[in-house]
């Protein structure tokens, strides 16, 4: 009966706030609260019944039990390592100068020319299991494809010369064990030999040795560079049949894109940017897709990030069930003990312990499982997604407002300052703080921001679908009691004269004069009415001095006087951005303007993915390019979310 009074208790509220939504019939907010309701009212008036349970019972461990098996680019620092896992074996392909430096080839990341690398990778293919890979390496006048294939539980790695210099280098194959797992390699018979557990197998070469020894801490094979040359595990083979398994994993691979239709180049280099970012953290025994090798390696070994892992996790639901799984569940379990999921967790238990970023996880959790409809994942999540909902209530509540913030910590990074507010927007540089002061009583940004209040509401509204599923339904309806609560808060950022929701310094009562994609994220709560969403959409998305234009979306409007400095987020256009408004778009009839945001961001990643095969962390709004500037990294992952819009709107997803 406490159920089912809580459920009237809670629709007569709902009635009383009718009038206080306008046009509440085309509003989705209030399509959210109903179905909420609803779903309280069935589980309540069915005392005594239990959910059918069909659901998989599986663990994390039992997760990544499945993931980390096979051999693929596991090994972090290096793109030339090809690792069998959970043995842990390594095979590394490495360069040698005969004379003169640099005198090694000692690491392969995938870089642009903006970093000072001496190593230039251009990444061609990967297959998420590996069993496909092939890219290009170039180092000190040396220019070769590499490529490996699967073939049963062996691999084959072929290496191909497309230039060499006058003196050609040496080639090496080090075979060795990784992170201190149990085995042995060594010479046997004019070959290395791999002695793992249970598991014994010779590492073996087409080519020429030409019996150098190097001081390498591993046995290896040295060959000439300038002649094609096979390296391989198991039984014997012939170049010929290396090249024909090369060949034919490579047309299973292609195979899967062409699923895609007119889109598989788009889902190319989505699936491109987080495949070649797969990697083995050996601290937390785990698969994870983080955003990128250089990033992780800057952090010590991994760094996963709480909006762009989400947003991983999202893009790889497409057709990777595991791996979804299990960055969505890396980066909620690093929830903290004050109870939000930081802004970054990294190697050797080091998190923002002062500050949360963006709340997307219950969205991208909710949309992961109605593509897989397994439970027991919602339930992995649930507790922490709950917790970090309550948090921001209670840890970013501003005069009833929600605003970016940074606690008191003695680990926090930047200190209980403006600048760690500002970082857990995730909009780091943004001039939408340029005038904000940052109140160290509130531990807050005086600033209501309109975009993070939309992102919270629908935090709160697909929250509460999960607690539905879950048959939580008392905690369904406190969490929609947030969403009520801040969207009457948010009605109050409505701006009549200029047609949209504008942020408002909380210490003046004034609203600030910029704009951003985050003056669209209301669109994403339903609350705007259709109305309010098609002024948003005539007066500024399709103003071509504010957002419109070849490309977009800017990360600040073109007549901002920060939008000319075009450094990361003052100006720079951002694919999280693009997709939170394309989320926001999905709840209103907006179809051209929809159609429009599609195809700008497919051209956008396709125009350097053609030109280069680089995924960029952010692209030039005026032409953009991705590697006119240092700070926007050539191979991120949520780079592929700009590929990922067109797939979700075609009904891939």
């Amino acid at each position: 009966m406490r159920k089912k009074s809580l459920v009237i208790c809670f629709f007569c509220i709902l009635k009383k706030l009718k009038n206080i939504f306008f046009g509440l019939h085309h509003c989705q907010y209030m399509k959210k609260l109903l179905f909420i309701v609803t779903s309280l009212c069935i589980f309540s008036c069915s005392t005594g019944i239990k959910n059918k349970e069909t659901d998989i019972i599986r663990s994390n461990v039992s997760l990544q039990k499945d993931l980390l098996k096979g051999w693929n680019t596991w090994n972090n620092p290096n793109l030339l390592s090809y690792v069998l896992m959970p043995e842990g074996l390594s095979l590394r392909i490495t360069f040698r100068k005969k004379r003169g430096g640099p005198y090694w080839m000692d690491q392969a990341y995938i870089t642009g020319p903006q970093i000072n690398f001496p190593e230039k990778i251009h990444p061609i293919a990967h297959a998420y299991d590996g069993s496909y890979t092939s890219l290009e390496v170039d180092w000190a006048g040396t220019r070769a494809r590499v490529q490996s294939a699967h073939d049963g539980t062996d691999i084959v790695i072929l290496y191909t010369p497309l230039e060499v210099p006058e003196n050609p280098h040496l080639l090496l194959l080090e075979a060795g064990i990784l992170w201190n797992k149990p085995g042995s390699t060594g010479w046997h018979n004019d070959q290395i030999r791999a002695e793992l557990d249970n598991l014994t197998f010779p590492v073996r070469t087409t080519g020429e040795p030409v019996h150098e020894r190097f001081p390498l801490p591993a046995p290896h094979y040295v060959l000439d560079s300038d002649e094609v040359a096979a390296f391989y595990t198991g039984k014997e083979r012939t170049e010929d049949e290396i090249v024909g398994i090369i060949t034919r994993q490579k047309e299973n691979f292609e195979k899967e894109q062409f699923k895609y239709g007119e889109l598989s180049e788009g889902y190319a280099a989505m699936q491109s940017v987080i495949s070649w970012n797969i990697i083995y953290d050996a601290g937390n025994d785990r698969a994870i897709a983080p955003v990128s090798r250089v990033w992780n390696e800057t952090w010590g070994g991994y760094v996963i990030f709480d909006w762009d892992t989400y947003f991983t996790a999202l893009m790889l639901a497409l057709d990777q069930k595991e791996l979804v799984y299990s960055n969505a569940i890396a980066i909620t379990n690093a929830i903290t003990e004050e109870g939000f999921v930081p802004n970054l967790e990294a190697s050797f238990g080091v998190k923002s312990f002062d500050r949360s970023q963006p709340p997307v996880g219950s969205m991208c959790c909710k949309l992961i499982y109605d593509k897989y409809g397994e439970k027991w994942f919602l339930e992995e999540v649930y507790e922490e997604l709950l917790t970090w909902n309550r948090w921001w209530e209670k840890a970013r509540d501003n005069d009833g407002y929600l605003s970016w913030g940074s606690d008191p910590h003695p680990w926090g990074m930047e200190g209980h300052s403006k600048e760690a507010a500002q970082l857990e927007s995730g909009l780091d540089n943004s001039p939408l703080f340029d005038d904000a002061v940052f109140n160290q009583e509130k531990n807050v940004l005086e600033l209501a921001d309109a975009g993070l209040m939309g992102l919270y509401i629908a935090d709160c509204n697909y929250l509460a679908e999960i607690a539905v599923d879950l048959g939580r339904m008392d905690e369904a309806a406190e969490i929609q009691a947030r969403a009520v609560k801040y969207g009457l808060k948010l009605q109050e950022l409505w701006d009549d004269a200029s047609g949209i929701y504008r942020d408002k310094y909380t210490n003046t009562g004034l609203f600030s004069e910029h704009l951003a994609p985050t003056n669209f994220y209301p669109l994403i709560s339903g609350i705007p009415t259709q109305e309010q969403a098609e002024s948003m959409i005539r007066e500024h998305f399709m103003n071509p001095e504010e957002f419109f234009g070849q490309w977009m979306i800017p990360s600040i409007a073109r007549n901002d006087p920060g939008y000319k400095d075009n450094s990361y987020w003052r100006g720079r256009i951002w694919a999280p951005m693009n997709f939170l408004v394309y989320m926001g778009l999905r709840n209103y009839d907006l179809p051209k303007t929809r159609k429009i945001l599609v195809e700008k961001s497919l051209n956008l990643i396709m125009k350097e993915w053609k030109e280069n095969k680089r995924v960029y962390e952010n692209y030039n709004a005026e032409t953009g390019e991705g590697p006119d500037v240092r700070n926007a990294n050539d191979f991120y992952a949520w780079g592929g979310m700009q590929g990922f819009i067109a797939l979700m709107e075609e009904g891939y997803f």
